[in-house]
């Protein structure tokens, strides 16, 4: 790329520039990819599937430090409503605009941009990798848990993993998140009797018996919280009869609800759970339970204690350590090695006219650069 490697800008405008909604590349890992072995990394191009990944390292020792990040985004929208064409990269007003500048196209070119700060300042110490995916923003099969797979395969855990997740809520540098919540997802129906309202004796109605196992589930909070995370949340998203009828007593009904657990839980605890209190109401019912992801934290200590003093050397602000959002990829990664997540104000992702400050991408490379420093590599 014929642009200043220690300035995000261009690459970040570049990366933009590639309509890569999930599950395409557009384009997108060939850019980064160009850049990173313009650095002197290796660059290995991993497909899984339709997904296209790459991981890349530079260095052979230790300490090896890994960046995690996608460069998949989610659609644009209303493309009338945006006041730049979401995959120009548009620079007006200091401001890059487009899809993916917060979320996150802008940690990619920026920790792109801290790398190349830190090998102009000298030989490596230890090491440092990419991982970089393109199924982040969808069902994330062919994504990172697959390339982490690879990795280990191929020797290439590191000692340590940040991702670049906007984490950041009002200033840059206020939260690091050191864990995340799990999700599990249940699909409950119930059995019953079809008949006539009239003769309710002939019937066994499915919905009485699903509206009473929910106010089971839903009559108390899981927890009140742990050390690290907020309580546990259920929420019933669906209720479904698709009765057309109002004199009849419908065979079946169905219900949906989602978990966000501590760890205070596991998915399996809460399934078998689940499964107790229905089967309390219901005789005859069928669940089918998804499992995005089990909670996880990366319990403070000496990692999680220098990324925090970067951080606020980097940006002035002592950053606050957090748990809560939704799921991410480090869901995966913290299967294998200490994560944590830190990133971009995350105002604009996913919304119409996504953007990031030009000063505040900058920053965020020079706080990616601190980073480094204080692994030693």
């Amino acid at each position: 790329m014929k642009a200043n490697p220690t300035d995000p800008v261009k690459l970040l405008q570049a990366l933009i520039g590639c309509n890569s909604v999930t599950p395409a590349d557009g384009g997108a890992q060939d850019v980064l990819a160009g850049f990173l072995e313009h650095l002197g990394f290796t660059v290995t191009r991993l497909r899984f599937g339709e997904i296209e990944n790459l991981f890349a390292r530079i260095g052979s020792g230790t300490p090896h430090i890994c960046f995690a990040g996608h460069t998949d985004v989610v659609p644009p929208g209303n493309l009338a409503a945006w006041a730049h064409e979401p995959f120009s990269g548009t620079l007006d007003g200091g401001l890059i605009h487009g899809r993916g500048a917060v979320d996150m196209k802008g940690g990619v070119a920026a920790f792109a941009a801290a790398v190349a700060q830190r090998l102009a300042g000298g030989k490596l110490r230890g090491s440092i990798s990419l991982l970089i995916t393109g199924d982040e923003e969808a069902e994330a099969v062919d994504g990172t848990a697959k390339v982490l797979r690879w990795m280990q395969a191929n020797g290439q855990i590191p000692d340590f993993c940040l991702v670049g997740e906007p984490t950041s809520q009002v200033q840059l540098g206020d939260v690091i998140k050191i864990g995340r919540r799990g999700s599990l997802t249940a699909s409950i129906v119930v059995h019953g009797t079809q008949g006539h309202a009239a003769y309710p004796h002939r019937t066994d109605n499915p919905i009485h018996r699903l509206v009473r196992a929910l106010e089971a589930l839903t009559a108390k909070p899981l927890d009140a919280g742990s050390a690290w995370f907020e309580p546990s949340s259920l929420q019933v998203t669906t209720f479904d009869v698709g009765n057309p009828a109002s004199n009849v007593v419908p065979a079946g009904a169905r219900a949906v609800l989602n978990i966000r657990f501590n760890d205070l839980h596991t998915s399996a605890s809460l399934e078998a759970w689940l499964r107790e209190t229905v089967a309390r109401f219901a005789d005859r019912f069928e669940m089918t339970v998804a499992v995005s992801g089990e909670s996880f934290l990366t319990t403070p200590g000496p990692q999680v204690d220098s990324l925090r003093a970067a951080v606020a050397q980097a940006t002035g602000v002592e950053p606050r350590l957090d748990t809560g959002g939704g799921t991410s990829d480090a869901r995966f990664i913290a299967r294998y090695c200490p994560v944590a997540e830190f990133g971009l104000i995350g105002s604009t992702m996913h919304q119409i006219d996504e953007r990031v400050p030009v000063d505040e991408l900058r920053a965020l490379a020079r706080t990616y650069r601190a980073v480094l420093d204080a692994f030693g590599v």
